[in-house]
């Protein structure tokens, strides 16, 4: 059983049953495609039972893990009332700071490579389950502060969504696709915090009130 696209119950879990979802990244990173229930229950110590009862069946026990992980990336409680351009900008950076350590980190690289290999097949949803829980909820939880600048006339946009990918894109770069094809990056956390910044510099310049082109009607012509 799948946990519904638009729960996110990163919030509920008890310390009992982070643990066994970290149990689970671990096992990731060791063996892959091989995790199974009986292997997270060795090592964590509990009952197939228990984890059955906790998460459904394989599929609910990743969609979990996919939200457990895809959890450390937030945005910092603001005050949309006083939001200012100093605040949006910290708001922004840090959830691009989240982003790159999750990311860079080798569990993530681990869960998403394991994804990949699923995308298309039958036989599992765990790329469905990573884009819903993972880049999918990631934007969701974006939005209330990009909403919240575009009222207060900080930033400006047409479409929300499109919003967030520019900046998505502005964090990513090519960095997630040469981790997961092994390349040895440099993301320490001086590296995390400096591209971070960049990245909401770079957004913040382009989605300024100031850099909308001024839409104008064109004028009619008549004939005389």
């Amino acid at each position: 059983m799948i946990a519904d696209e638009t729960t996110d119950r990163a919030g509920e879990w008890t310390e009992r049953q982070k643990a066994v979802l970290d149990v689970v990244l671990a096992l990731l990173v060791e063996i892959g495609d091989a995790v199974t229930m009986t292997a997270v229950a060795r090592r964590a110590s509990c009952s197939k039972e228990t984890l059955y009862k906790w998460f459904g069946d394989r599929d609910g026990l990743l969609s979990a893990t996919v939200q457990w992980q895809a959890s450390k990336v937030h945005v910092a409680a603001f005050d949309r009332n006083t939001l200012d351009a100093g605040s949006l900008e910290a708001r922004l950076a840090e959830y691009a700071a989240n982003w790159l350590r999750v990311i860079s980190g080798e569990r993530s690289i681990a869960l998403n490579r394991v994804a990949i290999s699923h995308a298309g097949a039958a036989r599992s949803t765990l790329g469905d389950i990573v884009l819903r829980h993972g880049r999918f909820a990631l934007g969701k939880r974006m939005m209330p502060v990009l909403e919240a600048g575009a009222e207060k006339g900080l930033i400006a946009f047409d479409d929300r969504e499109e919003a967030f990918r520019t900046f998505f894109g502005l964090i990513a770069r090519d960095v997630q696709i040469r981790l997961l094809l092994g390349d040895t990056l440099a993301m320490d956390e001086a590296a995390i915090i400096a591209d971070a910044a960049r990245a909401t510099r770079q957004f913040l310049a382009l989605y300024a009130p100031e850099a909308r082109p001024v839409q104008t009607r064109p004028r009619l012509r008549t004939l005389t």
